[in-house]
């Protein structure tokens, strides 16, 4: 014969508890902007499969079908445009960005974007009594000042914390997409390093980043620093992206004084629109990002699935 246990009354209570509590999370309404780029794409995705309310803040609703992204509400309008920006967080529980250029177009800087777009979208969200702010910043940004993306950024990471909203600013130590320029040169045939090749770090997928950044909609923290899986050293990553292929590993490593001569010479001599994304690259190839580990994709599933296109 066979017994079947009866659940107990606290299992009961327990359940019915979470399930409120998750009826009550998901029936909150979030506010995206930057849902085209890498990760935003992600994070629209992982909250419609979550079951929230979406309203996407967009300039061309076109990509989103290009995307295959969904929401319950469409807003278009750029971010650089206050007037454009006008009661757009009515109604709005958490407005999350991703926005931020990675490299400079339409004659917009940094500051026009990442600092002014992101106080235009704080502005409205202030005026709208918004419950909470997330905004996806980068690890160390706030030591890299000196480099115009961050001076950017983080200047609005302050003005974030000053606003007397509830907020988090996620910092991750680098998308899986920033790596895909070393399966490009395995294609070609040759990785280029700087320096020895031994500086470590573990960025992070889009999907695994957003569901972090998922999470901050219900935790109490300010910030949350957060990197992928697996901790590779820049060779070893360069190593994988040429098993992804099929070819023999060709690596050469270039003098690091190379690396620092461009970035000296370069803000003289290279238009700011392009040395800005070149400034950061350089600079962030000569760290460690190790941030705590986080996720299941990992970097060979990633160049993996460049491969097959």
């Amino acid at each position: 014969m066979t017994i079947v246990k009866r659940p107990s009354l606290r299992m009961i209570y327990l359940c019915f508890i979470n399930s409120q509590i998750r009826k009550k999370m998901k029936s909150k309404k979030i506010l995206l902007a930057g849902a085209t780029g890498y990760l935003g794409s992600y994070m629209a995705k992982e909250l419609k499969s979550q079951g929230y309310h979406l309203t996407i803040l967009v300039r061309n609703e076109k990509k989103l079908n290009t995307l295959g992204i969904e929401a319950d509400k469409i807003i278009n309008a750029q971010i650089t445009s206050k007037s454009e920006l006008i009661d757009c967080c009515k109604n709005i529980d958490v407005v999350i960005s991703t926005v931020g250029i990675t490299r400079q177009k339409d004659g917009l800087t940094y500051m026009d974007v990442d600092y002014q777009g992101n106080i235009n979208l704080l502005e409205e969200a202030k005026k709208s009594s918004v419950q909470k702010f997330i905004y996806v910043s980068a690890l160390h940004g706030e030591q890299l000042k000196n480099l115009k993306i961050f001076e950017a950024k983080e200047k609005f990471v302050d003005k974030l914390k000053q606003s007397g909203l509830e907020y988090c600013v996620v910092r991750p130590n680098g998308f899986f997409s920033d790596i895909s320029e070393l399966f490009y040169m395995a294609q070609s045939g040759r990785v280029y390093l700087f320096g020895d090749g031994n500086l470590k770090s573990n960025p992070i997928h889009g999907e695994d980043l957003a569901k972090v950044c998922l999470e901050g909609i219900e935790n109490s923290e300010h910030e949350i620093i957060v990197g992928g899986p697996e901790i590779l050293s820049q060779k070893e990553i360069a190593n994988i992206a040429f098993e992804a292929i099929g070819k023999p590993s060709k690596i050469t490593f270039i003098p690091d004084w190379v690396r620092k001569g461009v970035l000296f010479f370069g803000k003289y001599f290279i238009p700011s629109k392009t040395f800005g994304p070149i400034e950061f690259f350089m600079t962030v190839l000569a760290k460690e990002m190790i941030a705590p580990k986080y996720g299941k994709y990992t970097i060979k599933d990633f160049f993996e699935k460049l491969e097959e296109g």
